[in-house]
């Protein structure tokens, strides 16, 4: 009997979640289906109960849900129950586990073109789910300052205060942030600011970065935010949220089949649907 996989949101029409997965479940001969869910914020519950009740073999989570989702679940991962955010459900013999991949496959991303985060000075850009993630991970992975802005102070600050590894951190107010970009070696922005419709929408000036700083962007369509754009006038280099996108999917897989994928496959299916 085939399989059913899904990914969850609101909006969810721009997904390469689907494309991805299911030419991964042909590559290995999975007999499997990966389909897309218009989930809003209200009927969240609902939708919960019947993929349970289908019997759905697993699926993801993105925006507005990574949090939202958790009292609907079975069970919890330790890492996604200290992040306090959700992007990957699997189901084992009728419970709901949920796990979180966006922490670990940002950073596995990331290492693909930054061979090493020893002793940078880092700040995150945005307090929503992918920013945990991000953010808990990052404190594990030997940086010597991680710092975190964002709009509304006191979600960062929620942040810094669950995480449960230790890191030198400071949050910022967007105008601080601006001020003190110069100071960076990495720069991760995980807000909306920059896809479609708002592809114009800057998440902070940038006219005091650093050249030969490192600007990572979460978004990956379009592949060139205006924020890497105008940073790479700068001098920066940069990443978009790509890689992030195929490792943290790569690591969904695993979890659903066992199989950890062709990651370059991956990268060359979503790449052609974005047509880059």
């Amino acid at each position: 009997m085939k399989k059913l996989f899904a990914v969850i949101g609101d909006p969810i029409a721009h997904s390469m979640s689907p494309v991805m997965h299911n030419d991964l479940f042909q590559a290995y001969e999975i007999d499997a289906y990966y389909q897309p869910l218009h989930v809003k914020r209200e009927d969240l519950e609902v939708a919960i109960k019947g993929l349970k009740a289908i019997g759905i073999a697993g699926f993801n989570v993105t925006v507005p849900h990574k949090e939202a989702i958790i009292p609907l679940l079975d069970e919890l991962d330790p890492l996604a129950k200290s992040i306090g955010a959700v992007n990957t459900v699997v189901n084992e013999n009728g419970k709901l586990i949920g796990f979180n991949t966006d922490g670990s496959g940002y950073v596995r991303g990331l290492l693909e073109e930054l061979p090493s985060l020893q002793d940078k000075k880092v700040l995150v850009i945005g307090a929503g789910g992918a920013a945990r993630g991000i953010y808990f991970t990052m404190a594990q992975a030997g940086v010597v300052q991680l710092d975190i802005s964002n709009r509304t102070v006191s979600k960062a600050n929620v942040i810094v205060s669950e995480c449960p590894f230790d890191v030198q951190s400071e949050v910022l107010n967007m105008d601080e942030a601006e001020k003190n970009l110069g100071q960076y070696d990495l720069i991760i922005q995980t807000t909306l600011a920059g896809m479609a419709p708002n592809i114009q929408e800057l998440p902070i000036s940038i006219q005091h970065l650093k050249a030969g700083s490192f600007v990572s962007d979460i978004i990956y369509n379009p592949l060139e935010t205006t924020f890497l754009q105008e940073a790479k006038k700068n001098g920066a280099d940069i990443q978009n949220g790509l890689n992030m996108f195929v490792f943290q999917g790569a690591l969904a897989f695993e979890k659903w089949t066992g199989i950890f994928p062709d990651t370059k496959r991956m990268r060359k299916i979503v790449l052609s649907q974005l047509g880059g």
